[in-house]
């Protein structure tokens, strides 16, 4: 549930980036991070890193020590349950339930029993021109695979062994 502090921070972080005059895409360059990372950053869905906080207010010079300190604080990670209803983000959602059990025997084939990280993480959008000239999105997701490891009872370090009586 999003309170109401961290509604403020959002607007204000959106504001401050609104004074720069600059895009996500433009501020990722300047950091070395990506656009949708950036963007994560100022909606509190990210944490700023301490060796990135500079670089972040260098790019976005209106964000205050407050800002930049809440920004290094762990983020509650959420969405508002309405999200799915806004058309680009229902889009989305409709793509990859479209082609998510392709992927994932593509995944299962190329790599093994198991799944894309959503931790170890890298997502961009990109704006490139088609072969027919007109405008394409390009969303990138680059996550580490992370192979389903076989559950045996020798590898399960938590388990305790009794000794016989």
């Amino acid at each position: 549930m999003e309170t109401v502090d961290k509604v403020s921070v959002v607007r204000r972080l959106a504001e401050a980036k609104e004074k720069s005059g600059k895009s996500y895409t433009v501020i990722a360059a300047e950091t070395g991070l990506t656009n949708v990372y950036v963007a994560q950053l100022l909606r509190r869905q990210a944490q700023l890193k301490p060796d990135t906080a500079p670089k972040l207010r260098k790019a976005i010079p209106a964000l205050s020590d407050e800002l930049v300190n809440s920004m290094m604080a762990p983020p509650f990670r959420s969405y508002h349950p309405d999200i799915i209803q806004e058309p680009a983000v229902y889009r989305l959602n409709e793509a990859v339930m479209h082609f998510g059990e392709s992927i994932k025997e593509i995944i299962n084939e190329e790599f093994g029993d198991g799944i894309m990280s959503a931790i170890d993480f890298y997502c961009s959008v990109d704006k490139i021109h088609g072969v027919d000239g007109k405008d394409r999105v390009v969303v990138t997701f680059d996550g580490k695979y992370l192979p389903y490891s076989e559950q045996r009872s020798e590898r399960m370090t938590s388990k305790l062994k009794r000794e016989a009586p």
